[in-house]
């Protein structure tokens, strides 16, 4: 198996667990405030990755100074993305919201091309831009179909965009499980003390379970999203975040009942047809995307 379709399965492997992650979080969120629900999931995922890291052997920190800022750094850009990225879950349907994070894989490509130096070509920087418009579309700034956790979903969107090429940057001494660790103990701790100031509340069975679940499937994200940004070419790997949208769609529909309206379906439709032309023009390989930058 190539590098290049190993991390097209990573990535949509992750984006499957993500997606089902947040339809469950969406639901227990009607039951269990979002630090206290962030919390009980992070202490669940942070004990589980533990455990793989131990069963492994790759709990250690021998690897060079410069990837454990960069570990930090990436750490610092997952906790804001899941502020912002749940927030906005919680009070919009879960379709609209994926459809917003459908831009990453343009924003991830355009950033490779301008912090990495990756080509990728006028016709690619032109589809980023119809991808930009179909971002536009989904979010409507003006008075009708625009909300402050529209604006929450984009500042998701540019912490992942961080956050993956963040990861890019760290050598490959640095263990993905010790990664994953790092972030759900980042996370687990903010959410706990953040728990201060909003209190705690009973949590019901259905919920707890819901939580629980929760966990395990933010564990596999988080795992395959680590692996995912150190296999193949960032052109080629990013367009199958797209797949979300599908998981999106389907347990939108089925759990919530809510199907995106036309203009929202039209920018994801753009959006999705700007990331696959790119995909397109890379295995063209007229002007092949270059390897990432040597470390």
């Amino acid at each position: 198996m190539t590098p290049n379709m190993k991390g097209a399965l990573l990535m949509m492997g992750s984006m499957a667990a993500f997606t089902i992650n947040d339809t469950l979080v969406k639901v227990a969120g009607a039951e269990i405030p979002l630090f206290q629900m962030v919390a009980m999931r992070g202490v669940l995922a942070t004990v589980l990755v533990f455990l793989l890291v131990r069963h492994f052997g790759a709990l250690h920190l021998n690897f060079p100074r410069q990837d454990k800022w960069l570990v930090a750094a990436r750490c610092l850009a997952e906790l804001s993305a899941t502020f912002f990225f749940l927030t906005a879950l919680l009070h919009m349907p879960l379709a609209n919201v994926t459809a917003v994070l459908q831009a990453l894989p343009l924003t991830v490509t355009l950033g490779a091309a301008l912090f990495f130096r990756e080509y990728i070509g006028w016709r690619r920087v032109a589809a980023i831009g119809m991808g930009f418009v179909g971002m536009l579309l989904i979010v409507r700034p003006g008075p009708e179909g625009f909300s402050v956790f529209s604006i929450y979903a984009l500042i998701a969107v540019a912490s992942v965009t961080a956050r993956d090429l963040i990861t890019r940057r760290m050598s490959s001494r640095v263990p993905s499980l010790v990664v994953t660790l790092a972030t759900t103990v980042t996370i687990t701790l903010a959410a706990s003390v953040a728990t201060f100031v909003t209190g705690w509340q009973p949590v019901p069975t259905d919920a707890g379970i819901l939580v629980a679940s929760a966990a395990v499937f933010v564990l596999m994200g988080y795992l395959f999203s680590v692996m995912v940004m150190r296999e193949g070419d960032v052109g080629f790997v990013a367009p199958f975040r797209y797949s979300s949208l599908i998981w999106a769609l389907g347990l939108g529909w089925v759990v919530f009942g809510d199907w995106p309206d036309a203009i929202t379906m039209l920018g994801a439709v753009l959006v999705v047809g700007a990331g696959l032309f790119t995909l397109f023009r890379e295995r063209a390989g007229q002007r092949p995307v270059q390897s990432r930058n040597a470390r």
